[in-house]
Protein backbone atom coordinates (compact mmCIF):
# COMPACT_ATOMS: atom_id res chain seq x y z
CA UNK A 1 0.00 0.00 0.00
CA UNK A 2 1.34 3.60 -0.61
CA UNK A 3 -0.14 5.04 2.57
CA UNK A 4 0.45 3.28 5.93
CA UNK A 5 -0.81 4.57 8.89
CA UNK A 6 0.88 6.41 11.67
CA UNK A 7 1.41 4.40 14.62
CA UNK A 8 3.07 5.86 17.77
CA UNK A 9 4.98 2.49 17.69
CA UNK A 10 6.57 3.47 14.10
CA UNK A 11 7.36 6.95 15.97
CA UNK A 12 9.49 4.77 18.47
CA UNK A 13 8.51 6.08 21.16
CA UNK A 14 6.14 4.53 24.41
CA UNK A 15 2.92 4.09 23.68
CA UNK A 16 1.87 7.22 25.28
CA UNK A 17 -1.11 9.32 23.56
CA UNK A 18 -2.57 12.89 24.64
CA UNK A 19 -6.48 12.53 23.33
CA UNK A 20 -8.36 15.27 22.96
CA UNK A 21 -11.27 14.78 24.66
CA UNK A 22 -14.74 16.01 25.72
CA UNK A 23 -16.26 12.87 26.90
CA UNK A 24 -18.95 12.85 24.45
CA UNK A 25 -19.55 9.86 22.10
CA UNK A 26 -16.78 10.15 19.86
CA UNK A 27 -13.87 11.42 21.96
CA UNK A 28 -14.25 8.68 24.63
CA UNK A 29 -14.43 5.71 22.05
CA UNK A 30 -11.21 7.29 20.67
CA UNK A 31 -9.56 7.19 24.03
CA UNK A 32 -10.79 3.75 24.87
CA UNK A 33 -9.91 2.30 21.38
CA UNK A 34 -6.18 3.54 22.00
CA UNK A 35 -6.24 2.42 25.27
CA UNK A 36 -7.55 -1.38 24.11
CA UNK A 37 -4.26 -1.14 22.70
CA UNK A 38 -2.08 -0.49 25.03
CA UNK A 39 -1.52 2.74 25.47
CA UNK A 40 -1.39 4.95 28.43
CA UNK A 41 -3.78 7.63 27.58
CA UNK A 42 -4.54 11.36 29.04
CA UNK A 43 -7.58 12.94 28.17
CA UNK A 44 -7.21 16.38 27.02
CA UNK A 45 -9.93 19.05 27.90
CA UNK A 46 -9.93 22.37 25.84
CA UNK A 47 -11.98 24.44 27.91
CA UNK A 48 -12.79 26.98 25.41
CA UNK A 49 -15.07 29.78 27.25
CA UNK A 50 -13.37 29.67 30.16
CA UNK A 51 -16.11 29.08 32.24
CA UNK A 52 -15.19 25.06 33.06
CA UNK A 53 -18.80 24.14 31.21
CA UNK A 54 -18.69 20.67 29.66
CA UNK A 55 -15.32 19.75 32.33
CA UNK A 56 -17.29 17.94 34.67
CA UNK A 57 -18.87 14.96 32.02
CA UNK A 58 -15.28 14.92 30.73
CA UNK A 59 -13.43 14.12 34.20
CA UNK A 60 -16.49 11.38 34.76
CA UNK A 61 -15.90 9.93 31.74
CA UNK A 62 -12.30 9.87 32.22
CA UNK A 63 -13.08 8.21 35.43
CA UNK A 64 -15.52 5.36 33.76
CA UNK A 65 -12.64 4.58 31.17
CA UNK A 66 -9.88 4.71 33.40
CA UNK A 67 -7.61 7.62 32.19
CA UNK A 68 -5.76 10.82 33.36
CA UNK A 69 -7.71 14.09 32.25
CA UNK A 70 -6.15 17.23 31.63
CA UNK A 71 -8.33 20.36 31.32
CA UNK A 72 -6.32 23.59 29.82
CA UNK A 73 -8.40 26.74 29.34
CA UNK A 74 -7.61 28.01 25.99
CA UNK A 75 -10.84 30.29 26.39
CA UNK A 76 -8.35 33.95 25.10
CA UNK A 77 -6.68 32.67 22.84
CA UNK A 78 -9.92 30.86 20.78
CA UNK A 79 -11.71 34.61 21.99
CA UNK A 80 -9.23 36.44 19.81
CA UNK A 81 -8.82 34.16 16.78
CA UNK A 82 -12.38 31.66 16.34
CA UNK A 83 -15.23 33.82 17.73
CA UNK A 84 -13.45 37.23 16.42
CA UNK A 85 -13.21 35.77 12.93
CA UNK A 86 -16.68 33.96 13.17
CA UNK A 87 -18.08 38.08 13.76
CA UNK A 88 -16.09 39.96 11.98
CA UNK A 89 -16.73 37.10 8.70
CA UNK A 90 -20.97 37.40 9.39
CA UNK A 91 -20.73 41.28 9.48
CA UNK A 92 -19.09 41.42 5.90
CA UNK A 93 -22.19 39.09 4.84
CA UNK A 94 -19.55 36.21 4.41
CA UNK A 95 -20.50 32.58 6.11
CA UNK A 96 -17.98 31.31 8.20
CA UNK A 97 -16.69 27.82 9.09
CA UNK A 98 -15.16 27.97 12.91
CA UNK A 99 -13.88 24.54 13.11
CA UNK A 100 -11.29 24.84 10.06
CA UNK A 101 -10.04 27.94 12.03
CA UNK A 102 -9.84 25.99 15.07
CA UNK A 103 -8.50 22.91 14.46
CA UNK A 104 -4.74 24.06 13.44
CA UNK A 105 -4.55 27.17 15.34
CA UNK A 106 -6.22 26.09 18.69
CA UNK A 107 -7.17 22.51 19.17
CA UNK A 108 -4.38 20.59 17.15
CA UNK A 109 -1.80 23.45 18.54
CA UNK A 110 -3.00 22.55 22.41
CA UNK A 111 -2.84 19.27 22.07
CA UNK A 112 0.90 18.99 20.67
CA UNK A 113 1.96 20.91 23.29
CA UNK A 114 0.02 18.79 26.31
CA UNK A 115 1.63 15.60 24.16
CA UNK A 116 5.21 17.41 24.51
CA UNK A 117 4.76 18.06 28.22
CA UNK A 118 3.41 14.71 28.94
CA UNK A 119 6.19 12.55 26.87
CA UNK A 120 3.70 11.69 24.58
CA UNK A 121 4.25 10.62 20.79
CA UNK A 122 1.06 9.94 19.82
CA UNK A 123 -1.85 12.91 19.59
CA UNK A 124 -5.69 11.87 18.41
CA UNK A 125 -8.88 12.91 18.38
CA UNK A 126 -12.57 11.69 17.74
CA UNK A 127 -12.83 12.76 14.24
CA UNK A 128 -14.00 10.33 11.44
CA UNK A 129 -10.71 10.82 9.14
CA UNK A 130 -7.67 9.03 8.95
CA UNK A 131 -4.11 10.33 8.83
CA UNK A 132 -1.19 8.47 6.84
CA UNK A 133 1.98 8.54 5.14
CA UNK A 134 2.42 8.58 1.22
CA UNK A 135 5.02 7.42 0.27
CA UNK A 136 5.26 8.00 -2.98
CA UNK A 137 4.75 12.04 -2.11
CA UNK A 138 7.05 11.63 0.99
CA UNK A 139 4.65 12.93 3.03
CA UNK A 140 1.36 13.08 5.08
CA UNK A 141 -2.26 13.43 4.27
CA UNK A 142 -5.41 13.31 6.16
CA UNK A 143 -7.51 11.10 4.24
CA UNK A 144 -11.36 10.81 4.55
CA UNK A 145 -13.10 8.03 7.17
CA UNK A 146 -14.42 5.04 6.01
CA UNK A 147 -17.51 6.33 6.38
CA UNK A 148 -18.83 8.74 4.02
CA UNK A 149 -21.70 10.13 6.24
CA UNK A 150 -19.24 11.11 9.33
CA UNK A 151 -16.36 11.85 7.31
CA UNK A 152 -14.35 14.97 8.68
CA UNK A 153 -11.45 14.97 6.62
CA UNK A 154 -12.60 18.24 5.20
CA UNK A 155 -12.48 20.04 8.88
CA UNK A 156 -8.88 19.10 8.69
CA UNK A 157 -8.14 20.08 5.63
CA UNK A 158 -5.39 22.96 7.28
CA UNK A 159 -3.49 20.47 9.51
CA UNK A 160 -0.10 20.50 7.77
CA UNK A 161 2.90 18.25 8.61
CA UNK A 162 4.08 19.82 11.78
CA UNK A 163 0.46 17.63 13.20
CA UNK A 164 -0.04 14.93 10.55
CA UNK A 165 3.12 12.96 12.01
CA UNK A 166 2.13 12.67 15.06
CA UNK A 167 -1.67 11.84 14.69
CA UNK A 168 -4.23 9.03 14.55
CA UNK A 169 -7.46 9.25 13.98
CA UNK A 170 -9.37 6.04 15.93
CA UNK A 171 -12.41 6.33 14.54
CA UNK A 172 -11.30 6.47 10.86
CA UNK A 173 -12.23 2.95 10.10
CA UNK A 174 -15.87 3.10 11.84
CA UNK A 175 -18.72 2.50 8.91
CA UNK A 176 -21.10 4.43 11.37
CA UNK A 177 -21.96 6.34 14.64
CA UNK A 178 -23.81 3.72 15.76
CA UNK A 179 -21.13 1.32 15.33
CA UNK A 180 -18.98 3.51 17.54
CA UNK A 181 -22.10 3.92 19.98
CA UNK A 182 -21.90 -0.07 19.92
CA UNK A 183 -18.52 -0.12 20.58
CA UNK A 184 -18.83 1.90 23.75
CA UNK A 185 -21.94 0.24 24.76
CA UNK A 186 -20.23 -3.20 24.73
CA UNK A 187 -17.46 -1.87 27.10
CA UNK A 188 -20.64 -0.78 29.51
CA UNK A 189 -19.70 2.84 29.40
CA UNK A 190 -22.60 5.11 29.76
CA UNK A 191 -21.32 7.91 27.08
CA UNK A 192 -22.46 5.25 24.41
CA UNK A 193 -26.60 6.99 24.87
CA UNK A 194 -25.04 10.63 25.03
CA UNK A 195 -26.96 12.79 22.50
CA UNK A 196 -24.55 14.13 20.00
CA UNK A 197 -23.08 17.83 20.11
CA UNK A 198 -23.68 21.04 18.86
CA UNK A 199 -22.17 21.94 15.35
CA UNK A 200 -20.93 25.25 16.93
CA UNK A 201 -19.50 24.66 20.29
CA UNK A 202 -19.41 28.27 22.02
CA UNK A 203 -23.05 29.12 20.73
CA UNK A 204 -25.51 28.77 23.56
CA UNK A 205 -28.03 25.49 23.07
CA UNK A 206 -30.91 26.29 20.51
CA UNK A 207 -29.07 29.76 20.23
CA UNK A 208 -29.62 31.20 16.48
CA UNK A 209 -26.12 32.50 15.41
CA UNK A 210 -27.66 36.24 14.69
CA UNK A 211 -29.03 36.34 18.23
CA UNK A 212 -25.45 35.06 19.50
CA UNK A 213 -23.52 38.39 17.62
CA UNK A 214 -26.30 40.73 19.07
CA UNK A 215 -25.24 39.55 22.53
CA UNK A 216 -21.57 40.30 21.21
CA UNK A 217 -22.40 43.74 20.22
CA UNK A 218 -23.13 43.38 16.28
CA UNK A 219 -25.83 43.84 14.96
CA UNK A 220 -26.68 45.16 11.71
CA UNK A 221 -29.94 47.50 10.40
CA UNK A 222 -33.12 46.50 7.87
CA UNK A 223 -32.22 46.98 4.06
CA UNK A 224 -33.54 45.93 0.80
CA UNK A 225 -33.97 42.82 -0.50
CA UNK A 226 -33.43 43.19 -4.21
CA UNK A 227 -33.84 40.77 -7.32
CA UNK A 228 -30.89 39.92 -9.57
CA UNK A 229 -31.47 43.26 -11.88
CA UNK A 230 -31.21 45.21 -8.28
CA UNK A 231 -34.49 46.05 -8.42
CA UNK A 232 -36.12 47.05 -4.66
CA UNK A 233 -38.31 43.76 -4.02
CA UNK A 234 -38.80 43.99 0.03
CA UNK A 235 -37.29 44.57 3.02
CA UNK A 236 -34.96 42.17 5.30
CA UNK A 237 -34.89 42.13 9.16
CA UNK A 238 -30.21 42.82 8.90
CA UNK A 239 -27.99 40.80 6.29
CA UNK A 240 -26.11 39.03 8.72
CA UNK A 241 -29.33 36.78 9.81
CA UNK A 242 -29.11 35.40 6.18
CA UNK A 243 -26.91 33.02 4.00
CA UNK A 244 -26.26 32.28 0.79
CA UNK A 245 -28.93 29.65 -0.89
CA UNK A 246 -31.03 30.75 2.13
CA UNK A 247 -34.73 29.89 1.41
CA UNK A 248 -36.36 29.30 4.84
CA UNK A 249 -37.41 32.33 7.41
CA UNK A 250 -36.74 35.06 4.60
CA UNK A 251 -39.08 37.32 6.92
CA UNK A 252 -41.28 37.84 3.50
CA UNK A 253 -43.62 35.66 1.15
CA UNK A 254 -42.41 36.36 -3.05
CA UNK A 255 -45.42 34.22 -4.77
CA UNK A 256 -42.52 31.37 -5.79
CA UNK A 257 -39.61 30.06 -4.22
CA UNK A 258 -36.38 32.32 -3.47
CA UNK A 259 -33.19 31.77 -2.36
CA UNK A 260 -30.19 34.13 -0.95
CA UNK A 261 -28.07 34.67 -3.57
CA UNK A 262 -25.62 36.97 -2.72
CA UNK A 263 -24.86 39.60 0.36
CA UNK A 264 -23.69 43.09 0.07
CA UNK A 265 -23.03 43.82 3.27
CA UNK A 266 -21.51 47.42 2.80
CA UNK A 267 -24.72 48.60 0.94
CA UNK A 268 -26.59 46.33 3.30
CA UNK A 269 -28.54 44.29 0.30
CA UNK A 270 -29.38 41.70 0.39
CA UNK A 271 -29.78 39.41 -3.10
CA UNK A 272 -32.91 37.20 -4.21
CA UNK A 273 -33.15 34.56 -7.01
CA UNK A 274 -34.68 31.46 -7.99
CA UNK A 275 -32.85 28.32 -7.12
CA UNK A 276 -30.91 28.05 -10.75
CA UNK A 277 -29.16 31.76 -9.78
CA UNK A 278 -27.64 29.75 -6.63
CA UNK A 279 -25.46 27.36 -9.33
CA UNK A 280 -21.95 28.22 -10.68
CA UNK A 281 -18.88 26.50 -12.55
CA UNK A 282 -16.32 28.55 -11.15
CA UNK A 283 -15.83 29.39 -8.03
CA UNK A 284 -12.62 31.19 -6.51
CA UNK A 285 -10.32 31.38 -3.23
CA UNK A 286 -7.65 31.84 -1.38
CA UNK A 287 -5.34 28.89 -1.33
CA UNK A 288 -5.21 28.39 2.40
CA UNK A 289 -2.76 25.50 2.58
CA UNK A 290 -1.44 22.98 0.26
CA UNK A 291 -0.13 19.75 1.02
CA UNK A 292 2.59 19.25 -1.01
CA UNK A 293 3.80 22.75 -0.89
CA UNK A 294 2.90 22.70 2.72
CA UNK A 295 2.11 26.07 2.48
CA UNK A 296 -0.73 28.23 0.46
CA UNK A 297 0.99 28.34 -2.22
CA UNK A 298 0.14 26.27 -5.28
CA UNK A 299 3.26 24.09 -6.18
CA UNK A 300 5.19 24.23 -9.99
CA UNK A 301 3.34 22.39 -12.47
CA UNK A 302 0.27 21.49 -10.96
CA UNK A 303 -1.70 24.30 -12.57
CA UNK A 304 -4.85 22.46 -14.02
CA UNK A 305 -4.30 19.89 -11.16
CA UNK A 306 -7.68 17.74 -11.65
CA UNK A 307 -9.11 16.78 -8.29
CA UNK A 308 -12.83 16.78 -6.46
CA UNK A 309 -14.18 19.43 -4.37
CA UNK A 310 -16.27 19.52 -1.89
CA UNK A 311 -17.72 23.34 -1.52
CA UNK A 312 -19.17 22.81 2.15
CA UNK A 313 -18.90 19.81 4.50
CA UNK A 314 -22.53 18.26 3.68
CA UNK A 315 -21.61 18.63 0.11
CA UNK A 316 -20.28 15.77 -2.69
CA UNK A 317 -17.23 16.02 -3.72
CA UNK A 318 -17.50 16.96 -7.61
CA UNK A 319 -15.10 16.98 -10.12
CA UNK A 320 -12.65 19.92 -11.07
CA UNK A 321 -9.53 21.74 -12.13
CA UNK A 322 -7.73 23.82 -9.81
CA UNK A 323 -5.74 26.84 -11.58
CA UNK A 324 -3.75 29.38 -10.20
CA UNK A 325 -5.17 32.71 -10.94
CA UNK A 326 -2.97 35.60 -8.96
CA UNK A 327 -0.74 35.54 -6.54
CA UNK A 328 -3.53 35.46 -3.40
CA UNK A 329 -6.62 33.51 -5.81
CA UNK A 330 -7.04 30.12 -6.93
CA UNK A 331 -9.96 28.92 -9.44
CA UNK A 332 -11.87 26.22 -9.08
CA UNK A 333 -13.82 24.96 -12.63
CA UNK A 334 -16.08 22.57 -11.89
CA UNK A 335 -17.31 19.69 -14.45
CA UNK A 336 -20.88 20.01 -13.30
CA UNK A 337 -22.45 23.53 -11.69
CA UNK A 338 -22.08 23.38 -7.88
CA UNK A 339 -25.17 25.17 -5.62
CA UNK A 340 -24.49 27.90 -2.83
CA UNK A 341 -20.46 28.62 -2.97
CA UNK A 342 -20.96 30.75 0.08
CA UNK A 343 -18.29 33.59 0.86
CA UNK A 344 -16.39 32.76 3.85
CA UNK A 345 -17.39 28.69 3.48
CA UNK A 346 -14.01 26.66 2.84
CA UNK A 347 -13.27 24.89 -0.34
CA UNK A 348 -11.41 21.72 -0.38
CA UNK A 349 -9.59 19.37 -2.80
CA UNK A 350 -9.20 15.79 -2.68
CA UNK A 351 -6.77 13.82 -4.80
CA UNK A 352 -8.24 9.92 -4.64
CA UNK A 353 -9.31 9.63 -0.67
CA UNK A 354 -7.07 12.13 0.15
CA UNK A 355 -7.01 15.42 1.30
CA UNK A 356 -4.52 17.55 -1.07
CA UNK A 357 -5.94 21.30 0.20
CA UNK A 358 -8.01 24.13 0.42
CA UNK A 359 -8.87 27.39 1.22
CA UNK A 360 -11.79 30.15 2.05
CA UNK A 361 -14.11 31.03 -0.60
CA UNK A 362 -14.17 34.72 -2.59
CA UNK A 363 -16.81 34.53 -5.14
Amino acid sequence: MRASTLTATSMGNKQKAAVGFSGGVDSTAAAMILKSKGYEVTGVFLDVLGDGSGAEEAREAARQIGIELACVDVSGEFSKTVISNFCSEYMKGRTPNPCTICNPRIKFKHLLAVADEIGAGCVATGHYAKAAYDSEEGCFFVYRAKSAAKDQSYMLYRLGSQFLHRLTFPLGDFASKEEVRGFLGSEGIGTAKKKDSQEICFLPPGTHYADYLASCGFSSEEGDFVDIGGNVIGRHRGALRYTVGQRKNLGMTFGKPMFVVSIDSGRNRVTLGGNEELFSKEVFSQLNFFTRSGSGKMPEGLNGYAVEAKIRYSAKPAEAVVTEFDEDTVKTVFKEPQRAAAPGQSIVFYSGGKVVGGGVIRT
